[in-house]
């Protein structure tokens, strides 16, 4: 299982054109499937992107909105004539075009092998993480964390060991959380990236358009 942050407010991968703004994305790449979680703001962002890390749009099966906030949900009308037949689990009852089925993201499931959502998790801003299955153990999957990081681990923790997170944790400072983790990569709109450097500095890694995470061994 890869992952590869496509949209985010920095670039790690320089020299190669990519383009950073405000919002996130990350490509989930499986023996099984292509899953696109949240779609940054801009559809011809995204997309430029993605081909120039040859990512093909074609090959996404499923698209995941985190929450409802222009910043992840932004570039999926422009997603929608670039993609072929794909599920789309999202917390507003809506879709963007024929092609792409909508699914239910209410509740806790198994939305492709080794893929979870957490379902809706209530707050101001309601959300939904994904969790997936690499070699260590669990990963936690964000988009901006509004309905707390300790919320989204709590029910990570009911499929098993979380040992790693990566997206977008806003204000979060309950470090103490993450002391046992392996890998926490802040990404998007966290406030804290240098305190958690700071605080954990061999399992605390850079975000950025470009970055690839390898869950059987991490990058």
């Amino acid at each position: 299982m890869k992952m590869t942050i496509v949209y985010d407010n920095e670039v790690l991968k320089k020299g190669i054109g990519l383009i950073s703004d405000w919002g996130f994305a990350c490509i989930i790449q499986t023996k099984y499937d292509t899953i696109l979680f949240d779609t940054g703001a801009n559809g011809k962002i995204l997309l430029h992107n993605m081909k120039t890390l040859d990512i093909n749009p074609k090959s996404i099966k499923k698209i995941v909105i985190s929450h409802e906030h222009g910043d992840h949900k932004g570039g999926l009308s422009t997603l929608r004539k670039y993609v072929d037949i794909i599920d789309l689990y999202r917390l507003a009852y809506e879709v963007s075009s024929n092609n792409m089925k909508l699914a239910s993201a209410e509740d806790f499931k198994e939305i492709s092998n080794n893929v979870w959502s957490t379902g809706r998790l209530k707050a101001l801003v309601d959300e939904q993480s994904l969790i997936l299955k690499g070699e260590k153990g669990y990963y936690v999957l964000t988009g901006c964390s509004h309905p707390g990081v300790e919320k989204i681990l709590d029910v990570a923790k009911q499929i098993g060991k979380i040992v790693g997170i990566v997206g977008g944790l806003h204000g979060f400072n309950k470090f103490s959380l993450l002391e046992n983790f392996d890998f926490i990569c802040p990404c998007h709109c966290t406030s804290h990236k240098q305190d958690l450097k700071r605080a954990f500095p061999d399992s605390t890694f850079e975000c950025g358009v470009g970055k690839i995470i390898d869950l059987s061994g991490e990058i």
